[in-house]
């Protein structure tokens, strides 16, 4: 049978990928990558010699069709985005739809996870959380996104997760001042690589600090 395998690979350091990432990425017909470019960076650290071909955000619904004929045809697929897990605020649900609607197996294999490895060592609670992946743009979206963290955070205590990129970081930091200066806050940037580092404090103390606008950022407001 055939199977659309969503592997998880390192969203820093390279040595964070499970057994299980490796075999399916040596035993597939095909991998589908986000960037073919990272993605060869990390198959060569492990010697691993496959088909690579594009599957991103501009691409995804008019490459569907070929993927899901190779898939009927009786393929092994792995689909990888460039760092942590297909799907998560990455290209892939659509093709996963497109799968399960044709009744093909789809088989998660987990692994790191920016989430996860900024909620762990956070400090804050985790027994309740709200991810709400990045916050849109547009002024109309993100203010609404905002009522409705605000809705939730106040309805019941509960740690929300975001992730933001080092050209937006100063901005959104303001702007959470702006709505919820009391609150905890800690900062993840360049998780799992050698420049690490969390910041931790009050909105409106880390709104005023300097943070580094390089790398990426995972949010946690609670």
């Amino acid at each position: 049978m055939s199977t659309l395998y969503l592997v998880s690979t390192p969203i820093g350091n390279l040595k964070d990928i499970t057994l299980r990432a490796l075999d399916v990425l040596g035993e597939v017909d095909l991998i589908l990558a986000e960037d073919t470019r990272k993605t060869q960076k990390l198959l060569s650290a492990h010697h691993i010699t496959k088909p690579i071909e594009s599957l991103h955000e501009h691409n995804e619904e008019a490459r569907i069709p070929s993927v899901l004929n190779k898939l009927r045809s009786g393929k092994q697929i792995a689909l990888v985005s460039d760092a942590g897990t297909p799907t998560l605020s990455d290209p892939g649900f659509k093709l996963v739809r497109a799968a399960l609607n044709k009744n093909i197996k789809v088989v998660p294999i987990p692994g790191t996870s920016s989430l996860l490895a900024a909620l762990v060592p956070s400090g804050l609670p985790t027994d309740r959380i709200l991810f709400v992946g990045y916050l849109p743009k547009k002024p109309g979206k993100k203010c609404a996104s905002l009522d409705f963290i605000e809705f939730v955070i106040n309805k019941n205590p509960t740690t929300v997760v975001f992730f933001e990129s080092p050209y937006r970081i100063n901005k959104t930091l303001q702007t959470l001042a702006e709505r919820f200066p009391e609150k905890e806050l800690v900062i993840a940037r360049e998780l799992t690589k050698i420049h690490e580092e969390f910041y931790r404090g009050k909105v409106k103390d880390l709104a005023a600090s300097v943070i580094k606008q390089k790398g990426e950022f995972t949010l946690l407001l609670r």
